[in-house]
């Protein structure tokens, strides 16, 4: 058995270091007219922070009985006391301090190898104190970007300017993002803007770190090109150009074709102009502009739209470039995060019209799934259907090639409801189990009451599932 004392060992600390007379470390914090002096213990410093360690171990070696003194000018003295406190006593006490005196914690932890403390501030500064964050984010935004240590602050700040650009923009400079921040932004495939905007405030940014520039670029000579071209180069290759519009490409992108590598806009000259053309760079697909799915991107969200309304694509670009969105796509299940039992599946999409199931198939690259005009039922029947389909597609197929829509034949058996099943589309597409609180344990496809087969008939193993009610915008 072992018995712990941690409240009086962490008392008895905190009097060691309101002593005067064992110290043999003074640590000298703050500037003219706030200056402290703190008197502190070499033995405790250096197995509390590696900082200390690494700059108190020459003054060890020396054992003259010189006392070891260290400077910290940009810490302040009520910041460096919360931090005595906490590597003598373990504790840690904000008493009245205000949010920003926290984030001045934060960053002197950080500079003292304090790793446990700079976790845990960033946590709880992330949980508990959010709105301030919003309202001061470029503050926040500056110190994150500091340091390598404050990944958790800068993920949160990164996530805000990805959901809310509008917003963020609207309350900072944005060509003051550092290079770093920048590039982890254009990075996201949930950053809420039109591609054609984030081309425009790239070309903003790069204007803004080269003040000499005239912003038109019809009056660049061949060095202001270059300038520009090494400025962004790093960021070029993550703008999505193959997304925009032929209107937005003649506009905004050929004016500036200098700065783009030369094969990647003779192929997107050539996509415009032959909708054949295959292209030889590699295209980045569509950002995923609030379409909440684990399984499904927008490109395949805007094919099965226009199925749904019949509408005709004659160009395999519209896939990536002329997206299809007349539909809300409102998440009613999720197999990962609500189970994969025909019980959840009917308390979540019972009395539910107009639904879309995607299923992720384990161990393919294949989305299968249906389109459901009526309401799902546990009652055992089937229910009749014109506008019923069901398709498979392969999520590393950029244009859909392989891409299978099948209609509905037989209408009188579109779907079948039962208390037993998931969602099962004729018995083409069977989702089952043999207990209503078990994970189903019986899937298969095979080509019986719609019209083409969208897969190789058999069993298949499902990784995920989701099902979505869509409404007219």
């Amino acid at each position: 058995m072992a018995a712990h004392f941690f409240a009086t060992l962490s008392q008895n600390y905190i009097e060691l270091l309101e002593d005067d007379e064992y110290y043999d470390t003074t640590i000298e914090v703050g500037e003219d007219p706030y200056v402290k002096i703190f008197r502190t213990h070499m033995n405790i410093l250096c197995y509390r922070s590696p900082y200390f360690r690494k700059v108190l171990a020459s003054n060890k070696k020396k054992n003259d009985g010189t006392l070891s003194h260290i400077k910290f000018p940009n810490i302040s003295p009520d910041t460096f006391e919360i931090i005595l406190m906490y590597i003598y006593g373990g504790i840690l006490s904000f008493n009245e301090q205000v949010t920003s005196d926290i984030l001045k914690v934060l960053v002197a932890a950080d500079e003292l190898c304090l790793q446990e403390l700079v976790y845990y501030l960033q946590s709880y500064l992330i949980e508990n104190k959010s709105e301030w964050i919003v309202q001061n984010f470029e503050l926040a935004h500056r110190i994150s970007f500091q340091s390598n240590n404050l990944l958790g602050i800068q993920k949160f700040c990164t996530n805000l300017m990805a959901k809310s650009p509008e917003k963020i923009f609207g309350s900072f400079d944005f060509t003051s993002l550092p290079e770093q921040s920048l590039i982890k932004l254009l990075k996201r495939d949930n950053l809420q803007m039109k591609e054609v905007e984030v081309w425009e405030h790239v070309l903003k940014w790069g204007l803004a770190q080269n003040p000499t520039l005239i912003p038109d670029p019809d009056t660049w000579a061949d060095n202001d090109f270059d300038t520009m071209k090494n400025t962004l180069q790093n960021c070029l290759p993550l703008i999505r150009f193959y997304c925009l519009s032929s209107k937005e490409f003649v506009q905004k992108v050929r004016p500036y074709k200098q700065l783009l590598n030369h094969q990647l806009y003779e192929d997107l000259v050539n996509s415009y102009m032959d909708p054949d053309n295959e292209p030889n760079e590699n295209i980045l697909l569509p950002r995923n502009v609030k379409i909440d799915s684990e399984i499904v991107d927008l490109r395949i969200v805007s094919a099965i739209s226009r199925w749904i309304d019949n509408k005709v694509i004659d160009n395999k670009f519209a896939y990536i470039r002329d997206l299809y969105l007349p539909y809300e796509f409102e998440l009613l299940l999720r197999g990962s995060q609500d189970g994969f039992t025909p019980r959840k599946f009917h308390e979540l999409c019972d009395g539910k019209a107009n639904t879309i199931t995607f299923i992720k198939i384990q161990g393919t690259n294949e989305i299968i799934g249906g389109y459901n005009p009526l309401k799902w039922e546990s009652s055992s029947k089937w229910g009749f259907a014109r506008d019923s389909f069901i398709f498979s597609f392969n999520d590393n197929d950029i244009f859909f090639k392989d891409a299978i829509i099948s209609n509905v034949d037989h209408s009188d058996r579109a779907v079948w409801f039962d208390y037993l099943g998931g969602p099962c589309f004729g018995d083409d597409i069977v989702v089952y189990s043999s207990n209503e609180f078990a994970n189903y344990d019986e899937s298969y496809h095979q080509c019986k009451h719609y019209e083409k087969n969208i897969r190789k008939n058999g069993k298949f193993a499902i990784k995920d599932y989701e099902i979505f009610r869509i409404i007219r915008k």
